[in-house]
């Protein structure tokens, strides 16, 4: 069974792959000194600022932040799973993808999950038999047809029925009542037996982005509750990551472009009936900050179609707050509400389809819904409401990356409250970019810090890690960050070929990923012939601490043998002469 992708080969794919090869065919790049510009293919701009830099293999947007290197760009550029962008580097790199043999722990999770994507496939089918063949699924039928809903796309969205009764999985799929639970189907009794979760009710099955059954949904005939129940976590669905229709969405339409997420499964069925394919549902929760990423890596734009009431207008402030920290330009995120008394299915019967997706079209803008429902909770015509709107409106923006869709909420922002736009921005503290203003200046590059004048070189050219020796030396200095140094010293080094690029690639899964890709992005004001030069002497002073470390351990000792004190006067002769 396959395992995961080894890292040293992805630090080798990305040494052989030019990332100007990989984006220039999808992307028409100009030469602009030492680097490549074009317009950003991530957002809609007319003067470019999108930029690539080969010696680092690494390219960043200036205007909406984008950033990453070959391997994430094809991931973005070709809304690629991780594993696919991998396989399509190493096949133009003419490399085979080697697989990890899997550890006696995984090798069993997996085979345990294997058998759970089995049983649960089976499952599907059992429940699709059922609305043909019980002699009681003539109430599901009937309700499906009440819903408008054909035979065909009930088949193709694999549409079943849970008879009544306690044990008809068990008795049906004969498999031991343990894995029945493990998969979510089966509820295990106090006393140890155990009983059907899904009874008398319309199943929908959830597949996953590869297809694999995970879950279900399944909507009650009569008058229990609750109206809808939703397979609980297992080993393989997570309530918080799985989007139903999704799988079915990208199957139908060629070109994904937006999705539209709605509150319900047979909404999105019955939208699909009226040829409108590109909607999926959460299940059961409020949209995540991982679902909005799930689909952003798929479209540029979602659109969430609520009901108008209370309990709809609360769900899309939940969505709303969930996105605010994953927001980024070039992606668009708006909000539709069907008038009161209807939902997405009864909308679409009564206007159709056309009438359905021009109200889609219509839909409200992210910063529009953003400042109706902060303005709700002030009064706007009063100074004082608008100097209250601001105070809510501060921590939501602050949770914005900053960029030009942070600057222009703030210039909204200035606009609904009546202030002038740069004294807003001076007192939300906007003018403090992510970059102090000084790192352009001399000055400001030496009141940086040692270790991030440190990292700062090194990600600009990797090779000085082959200076600084034996890394691990600078470990017991107590400065912040510290232990990220000596591990990109220690990469490096074993590694005298990584681009800074796959560098910042080897710290994909690890919390320090983020801080390396902001680096990356900082300006060294350093002459490149002087860059060396620079970096000796960070080392230098490195060092010096290390000695000014152990004279203070010395110093501290009560006696000292004839070796420390050797030591002892060494250093300090060492130290007064540097």
């Amino acid at each position: 069974m396959a395992g995961k992708i080894p890292q040293p080969f992805i630090d080798e794919l990305l040494s052989r792959i030019d990332i100007v090869d990989i984006i220039n065919p999808r992307v028409s790049l100009r030469k602009a000194g030492k680097e490549f510009t074009a317009c950003c293919p991530f957002h809609d701009e007319k003067t470019p600022s999108f930029t690539v830099s080969q010696q680092k293999q690494f390219y960043h947007c200036f205007g909406c932040g984008v950033h990453g290197n070959a391997l994430s760009f094809l991931m973005e550029f070709e809304h690629a799973g991780f594993v696919d962008a991998v396989e399509d580097l190493a096949g133009i790199a003419g490399l085979e993808v080697p697989r990890e043999q899997p550890t006696p722990g995984e090798e069993g999770r997996l085979a345990s999950n294997k058998g759970l994507y089995e049983l649960l496939e089976r499952a599907v089918k059992f429940y699709r038999s059922q609305l043909v063949q019980h002699p009681q699924s003539h109430a599901a039928v009937d309700y499906l047809k009440q819903r408008g809903l054909s035979g065909e796309i009930a088949r193709e969205y694999e549409l079943g029925y849970a008879p009544p009764g306690w044990d008809n999985l068990h008795s049906a799929l004969k498999v031991p009542p343990s894995d029945l639970i493990d998969s979510g189907l089966l509820i295990e009794k106090d006393n140890g037996g155990s009983y059907d979760r899904f009874r008398d009710r319309v199943m929908f099955p959830i597949r996953d982005a590869r297809g694999r059954v995970v879950g279900f949904g399944g909507r009650v005939l009569g008058d229990e509750t609750p109206k809808y129940l939703n397979s609980p976590e297992t080993s393989v669905f997570h309530k918080g990551r799985e989007l139903y229709g999704l799988f079915q969405a990208r199957k139908s339409v060629r070109k994904l472009d937006r999705l539209i997420v709605v509150e319900g499964y047979m909404d999105v069925v019955a939208l699909a009936q009226f040829g409108i394919r590109n909607c999926v549902a959460t299940l059961g929760t409020s949209t995540t900050q991982e679902h909005l990423e799930r689909m952003f890596r798929i479209v540029d734009e979602v659109v969430f179609c609520f009901d108008g009431d209370r309990a709809g207008r609360e769900a899309a402030e939940r969505a709303l707050n969930n996105a605010l920290e994953v927001m980024r330009e070039g992606w668009q995120l708006r909000f539709m509400f069907v008038p009161d008394g209807d939902d997405p299915d009864s909308l679409v019967r009564r206007e159709g389809s056309t009438a359905f997706e021009q109200r889609v079209e219509k839909a409200q803008e992210f910063s529009g819904f953003f400042y109706e429902v902060l303005s709700k909770q002030v009064d706007i015509s009063s100074v004082s409401g608008r100097a209250r709107l601001v105070d809510l409106a501060r921590p939501l923006l602050e949770k914005l990356r900053s960029g030009v869709l942070r600057q222009m909420m703030q210039d909204e922002l200035a606009r609904v409250a009546q202030i002038d736009s740069t004294r807003l921005n001076s007192l939300l503290g906007e003018m403090k970019k992510s970059l102090p203003v000084t790192e352009n200046t001399a000055k400001g590059w030496q009141s940086l810090s040692l270790v991030r004048r440190a990292l700062l070189l090194l990600l600009n050219v990797p090779s000085l890690a082959q200076k600084a020796g034996e890394s691990e030396r600078f470990r017991s200095l107590p400065l912040p960050g510290i232990p990220l140094l000596c591990e990109v010293l220690l990469v490096l080094s074993e590694n005298p070929e990584m681009s800074a690029g796959a560098l910042v690639e080897h710290w994909r899964d690890h919390d320090n990923w983020r801080h390396l890709v902001r680096l990356m992005n900082a300006p060294v004001v350093v002459p490149q012939d002087g860059i060396e030069e620079e970096f000796d002497g960070v080392l230098l002073r490195l060092d010096a601490m290390l000695s000014e470390q152990r004279v203070d351990e010395l110093r501290n000792k009560q006696q000292l043998s004839d070796q420390e004190k050797k030591e002892f006067l060494g250093l300090l002769s060492g130290l007064q002469n540097r």
